[in-house]
């Protein structure tokens, strides 16, 4: 790629949960930038959701090692850069504007190594501290929409066809996550896939590493077992397919904010307002105990993780019923 078309660079290294949340960022300045040659920089964890992203150029670089970021760094350097778009805001991605080169440095913190940056960048949800950063460049206010490119619906639909699935027939549910996270897990997933199934909603069961011991156990009982099944955009391509979703805190929910369903969430230990997937603040399931959110992966003793124990399963069904779902 010749420096001279190379010329805005937008930074986004992860979690999947962030980088879903800065997809309306990065269509925004694409709209913004219009007519230039527009570069993201990720790992590879993350590169394959961005190969088909209309417009975009992707480069990824192992988050680890001083030599990928040395590689990153002379890669920069040579495309000649005139701005970029720090979108993650941490210190590797702060070191690597610091050093870029690059003359127009827009960032989340009013501090160096960024020119242009917002008044404030107090805002608990990233949305909004990612809408001050483009006020900042002097680009509209983006609304909550994440969004992912279509994937290939055919094969996703030749999937339906063999668990007998059919469009809005069924439900996606995520009860794992993180492993060290143990207190984001909802416990009663069993007994809410069975209530869904005795009202004529399928059960999906989807997630990926962590979650296969569990996906296995829970399918035992019903429900088909998806896990490790789906790339994230084909993920997003089965969810434009269902009628709802519900997980808890993970990048799952995140992801399916991408298809356009309802997509409930539980949260008990972390707080839904600095962390709930974009669009879907009105569908958090959570308590708000005394002891939430108290951002402990593992309930201490005596208080028998009640931020979530205490939403029973008729709650939960008494909200998809009361928005038209079951």
């Amino acid at each position: 790629m010749s420096s001279r078309r190379a010329s805005v660079l937008i930074v986004k290294l992860g979690a999947l949960g962030d980088v879903m949340i800065a997809t309306p960022a990065i269509r925004a300045i694409q709209r913004a930038e219009h007519g230039k040659t527009i570069w993201l920089l990720t790992t590879p964890a993350f590169a394959p959701i961005f190969a088909h992203w209309p417009g975009l150029q992707v480069k990824s670089y192992p988050r680890k090692g001083l030599l990928a970021v040395a590689q990153a760094l002379w890669w920069i350097r040579r495309q000649g850069f005139q701005r970029v778009y720090d979108l993650q805001g941490n210190d590797r991605s702060r070191m690597l504007c610091a050093l870029s080169g690059i003359p127009e440095r827009i960032g989340n913190a009013r501090q160096f190594p960024y020119t242009r940056y917002p008044a404030e960048t107090s805002f608990a949800h990233p949305h909004h501290r990612l809408n001050a950063l483009l006020a900042a460049a002097g680009i509209n206010r983006m609304e909550p929409c994440p969004w992912l490119p279509l994937s290939d619906g055919r094969r996703i639909d030749q999937w339906l066809d063999t668990q007998h699935l059919t469009q809005g027939g069924f439900a996606l549910l995520h009860a794992g996550g993180s492993a060290r996270w143990q207190t984001k897990r909802w416990p009663y997933f069993a007994e809410l896939a069975a209530a869904l199934r005795e009202r004529d909603c399928s059960v999906v069961w989807i997630g990926a590493g962590d979650d296969a011991a569990l996906n296995r156990d829970l399918a035992a009982h019903g429900g088909i077992d998806a896990t490790d099944r789906f790339s994230v955009c084909d993920l997003a391509e089965l969810g434009r397919r269902a009628r709802f979703a519900i997980t808890n805190d993970s990048g799952p929910m995140h992801v399916l904010a991408c298809s356009g369903i309802p997509v409930y969430s539980f949260f008990g230990p972390t707080n839904w307002q600095r962390s709930h997937a974009l669009g879907q603040a009105e569908r958090v399931l959570t308590l708000g105990v005394e002891c939430s959110p108290c951002h402990l992966p593992i309930c201490p003793p005596g208080y028998g993780h009640a931020c979530l124990r205490g939403l029973e399963v008729g709650k939960v069904l008494a909200r998809l019923r009361s928005d038209g779902l079951i």
